[in-house]
């Protein structure tokens, strides 16, 4: 038995090390090149386990999203303000809408080894002046490589991104399918960290969780 504890004690302590280090080695190591003027404001959302980016909408982002409205999102309605976008585990995902619905099944499978989905949602004016939100300013180049990373997150069908039929949590938002595969070491938020260092923003090194994350950010932005 104390050999077991000794075991838990010292994997506890690797994970904690690991995080700690992943939070305080940035990525890159080193700052970019100078980029040009930030014109354009993107926020990151959080919450206890999550993160999802927020691209204010405009002409531009209507007409390469257009494939959202086509599925019945309203990102073209003149009170949406925001479509964000978030990549996760499909069970976790889409059979746990509030934590009171919480099943052992999709736990296991966000643990261990799942498929992916985007989810994307719609929103109207989004107060910055919150825990849960931070914004960043990117020069225009930037702005595009990060959409460009977004749109090539999802999954490709013979019409282009598939769309899960009857998977949304609300009439705002839809789910799709995506690329890559979703694991307890590289989730949500680290794609959300490789879709920011697209964008020409510094993460740290490995950022598995929203205060990792948002931490890493501060320090290097």
């Amino acid at each position: 038995m104390r050999k077991l504890l000794r075991f838990l004690a010292m994997l506890v302590a690797a994970a904690v090390l690991a995080v700690a280090l992943g939070t305080l080695v940035p990525r890159p190591l080193w700052p970019a090149a100078a980029a040009g003027e930030g014109t354009r404001r993107i926020l990151v959302l959080k919450n206890a386990i999550h993160t999802d980016i927020a691209i204010p909408v405009d002409d531009e982002m209507r007409r390469r999203f257009r494939f959202l409205t086509d599925a019945g999102l309203p990102s073209d309605a003149p009170e949406v303000r925001y479509i964000v976008f978030g990549w996760g585990g499909r069970a976790f995902y889409l059979e746990t809408p509030t934590w009171s619905q919480v099943k052992a099944l999709p736990v296991f499978k966000a643990l261990t080894l799942d498929a992916s989905v985007m989810h994307v949602d719609v929103a109207g004016d989004i107060t910055e002046a919150h825990p849960d939100v931070a914004g960043f300013d990117v020069d225009k180049d930037r702005f595009a490589a990060l959409l460009d990373f977004i749109e090539a997150s999802f999954q490709q069908g013979p019409s282009g991104p598939m769309v899960i039929d009857n998977a949304a949590y609300s009439n705002f938002d839809r789910f799709y399918e995506a690329n890559g595969r979703f694991n307890a070491l590289i989730g949500c938020n680290t794609w959300t960290a490789a879709a920011l260092r697209t964008a020409g923003l510094r993460t740290g090194w490995w950022n598995p969780l929203p205060a990792s994350l948002g931490l890493s950010m501060r320090l290097y932005n």
